[in-house]
């Protein structure tokens, strides 16, 4: 009597076991090139001055636009490999496909006309259709709109393409570690008193430039998404300390500590006030977050949580008084700045030019609300609308943004693109609804994306490219991360 060959029951592996094996697998080529992609792509532009320099742009736009090729090998092989991701994640890519041809649509209707007068180029409306979107510079659209397209992309293809957590890890950790190197970098840039970048051999445009970034609020946005990104991976490591590491100082988490400390020092050290209210708001979150975890353990055992709750207490101001004394001289000018700034307000009468910048702004994108002006026009139409008083030297001021990229948004984009784009990240968000987001990895990357969008109400941070490509790798990855819990 033949015998019947032994077929292995996979009933008997729960969906975590599966995962768990599936977890430990080599990574598909597709994946290791995406990570590839995506890794090289920011710590290109965070080293190349944040992606703002013009020289550097076309090579990084080049590097960027290989995203478009991944997402249709993803698109291609959407049901192959472990933990195959929903073919509804291609419907986030609607409301961009619809936004490329709402820009597009405007690259062909341009509403200025360029003309000559005398030595001078002057720009004044033209003909054009009305009912349909416009743009004043075509060729600073393109741009820009190529600009967005390649971080949109490069981001989304971590959402279709990586199928293991680890693998996600791995490239928080690639960027944390390439934002801590920046951080180091910079603090000695700064402590040696250069001048300009890298160490005074590239000279900054704005003086208040930081590491490798030429404005430090630029700085400080970047530094609050990395350092969200770092205290995700540290309460992370730090929950399996017990488990997979002799203690927690043979762990990763010891050395996400020091990170962090690193990276929070730099934006007082920056000068960037701003950011540094929103560092304290962040770390009070984790801080907070902290408390609560050690008390629900404590308790668990029936232990008081004083000891670990008094502990958490010391790291923290051990760290702030490391970060104050580091960063004491530029905290003390740029306190006597903010007294001399408030003390020309009120003898003045007024709250600054920032209002009146943001009302000039707001009677530009009234003149288009539906669909703006294009995009890449804020410095080219914003003029007509600047009531600012010229200075003593009677130059006139120029503003290229509007320190507030939700207005500049809306007065570039009108309510029409401004929406399109807003659904771009909006429906990532949307399958968080159903499964929630229970890893602190993904919660605390969407803090910082949430950070930077409250931030961006009073400044411009979207406005360096590295900060934007951060930001969708910020959030990407979060969705991706909590569909794989």
């Amino acid at each position: 009597m033949d015998s019947q060959p032994t077929v292995p029951n996979s009933s008997k592996y729960s969906p975590r076991q599966s995962a768990r094996r599936t977890s430990g697998d080599p990574l598909a080529p597709l994946e290791i090139a995406t990570l590839i992609h995506v890794g090289v792509f920011v710590v290109a532009a965070t080293w190349a001055f944040g992606g703002n320099d013009l020289n550097v742009r076309p090579p990084l736009l080049a590097w960027g636009s290989l995203s478009v090729i991944i997402t249709l090998l993803a698109l291609r092989h959407v049901h192959q490999g472990p933990r195959p991701p929903s073919k509804r994640r291609y419907l986030w890519l609607i409301p961009f496909l619809l936004f490329n041809a709402y820009v597009v649509i405007g690259l062909f209707n341009p509403s200025q006309t360029e003309i000559l007068n005398g030595s001078e180029k002057m720009l004044l409306t033209g003909t054009y259709t009305h009912w349909l979107p416009s743009t004043a510079r075509p060729r600073l659209a393109a741009w820009a709109l190529w600009a967005f397209d390649t971080a949109f992309l490069s981001a989304f293809n971590l959402a279709v393409v990586v199928r293991r957590r680890r693998a996600l890890r791995g490239l928080l950790l690639v960027l944390c570690g390439n934002a801590t190197a920046l951080a180091v970098f910079g603090t000695l840039q700064k402590l040696a008193g250069a001048k300009g970048l890298f160490f005074g051999l590239v000279h900054s445009p704005n003086p208040s430039f930081f590491s490798t970034f030429i404005y430090h609020n630029h700085w400080g946005a970047y530094i609050l998404l990395s350092t969200a990104a770092a205290l995700g991976l540290f309460w992370h490591y730090l929950r399996r300390g017990d488990r997979e590491y002799r203690d927690v100082w043979h762990s990763p988490a010891f050395v996400g500590a020091v990170g962090i400390l690193l990276l929070s020092a730099t934006i007082p050290l920056s000068s960037s006030r701003s950011s540094t209210l929103l560092l304290v708001g962040l770390l009070g979150l984790a801080f907070i977050h902290g408390a609560l975890r050690a008390i629900r353990s404590r308790r668990g055992n029936n232990e008081s949580p004083a000891l670990p709750l008094a502990g958490i207490g010391a790291i923290l101001v051990l760290g702030a008084a490391a970060i104050l004394w580091l960063a004491n001289p530029v905290i003390r000018m740029r306190w006597e700045l903010t007294k001399s700034q408030v003390t020309t307000m009120e003898r003045h009468g007024t709250i600054g030019s920032r209002i009146a910048l943001y009302r000039d702004t707001l009677a530009m994108a009234k003149a288009q609300p539906i669909y703006g002006w294009g995009m890449g026009s804020y410095p080219t139409i914003f003029y007509r609308y600047n009531t600012a008083v010229p200075r003593s030297d009677n130059l006139p001021i120029f503003y290229a943004d509007a320190h507030s990229d939700w207005l500049q948004a809306f007065a570039e984009l009108g309510l029409v693109g401004s929406a399109l784009i807003g659904l771009c990240g909006l429906l990532p968000l949307f399958s968080l609804i159903r499964g929630g987001a229970r890893s602190l990895i993904s919660r605390y990357l969407l803090a910082g994306c949430a950070i930077i969008l409250l931030y961006a109400w009073v400044e411009f941070q979207l406005g360096d490219f590295a900060v934007v490509i951060v930001w969708w790798v910020s959030l990407f990855s979060a969705v991706a991360y909590a569909s794989l819990d």
